[in-house]
């Protein structure tokens, strides 16, 4: 068995519990996806599974890439991914079906990887939360990044310095996002939060590498009534 899949992001909703609450959540329609090539830890040093997005426009690939697909007896798929295999899990070979059924639950707790949304040429402000001036009493530094450097020493900009430029576009990993709802008739994940990326983009949900326990209300102890005094 793996420990992810990839899905594609359709929007967001609400989740309405027994008691009225609402839970901000994220759908994902997660796979079917088909395992494209089988790495074992013999022969390539680790065992992992590169496996393909099923959806319904078929894709077209280059003849290189076609090849790829026809070793492995499937059909070319546009998005493809490579997953760690679960230790002592039964290998996968090329061709086997990767679904949502068996792999989440509602209550797990998943890693949601993407490419964050382009944000274009953005300031300091916007991009690194910069404070910026003063914005009256004739103040003419409102929104620029200030010094950069010292003249004397070292008299040039130090690398790394924080400034304009573009914003987005980045992979970026979302961790211990909760389960809501597992829809595996129609390959949807509902998930507890925002996640990387606009509606349409790909993502992988894998498994979360380092879960942290969930949050427990805390109960005030009474205190103690001091001697003496009533």
């Amino acid at each position: 068995m793996v420990t992810g899949i990839i899905g594609k992001k359709l929007g967001m909703t609400q989740v309405f519990g027994q008691d009225g609450t609402a839970t901000p959540g994220t759908v994902i329609k997660a796979g079917p996806c088909v395992v494209v090539q089988a790495k074992a830890a013999a022969t390539d040093g680790y065992a992992a599974v590169q496996i393909g997005l099923v959806e319904e426009r078929p894709a077209r690939v280059r003849k290189p890439l076609a090849g790829h697909y026809k070793k492995a007896g499937v059909p070319p798929t546009r998005v493809r991914r490579e997953v760690a295999q679960a230790a002592g899990s039964e290998a996968l070979k090329p061709g086997d079906q990767v679904l949502i059924t068996g792999l989440f639950a509602n209550g797990d707790r998943v890693d949601v990887i993407g490419i964050s949304r382009g944000k274009g040429f953005q300031g300091v402000m916007k991009r690194h939360n910069f404070r910026g001036g003063a914005a009256t009493h004739g103040s003419m530094f409102h929104r620029a990044p200030g010094s950069i450097g010292a003249s004397s020493f070292p008299s040039r900009v130090v690398k790394g310095m924080r400034a304009a430029g573009r914003m987005g576009g980045d992979r970026v990993t979302t961790r211990n996002l909760k389960v809501v709802q597992v829809d595996a008739e129609n390959n949807l994940l509902v998930l507890k939060g925002a996640v990387p990326g606009a509606p349409g983009g790909y993502l992988i949900v894998r498994k979360a590498i380092a879960r942290k326990p969930d949050p427990k209300p805390q109960i005030e102890k009474p205190s103690k009534a001091v001697k003496g005094k009533k």
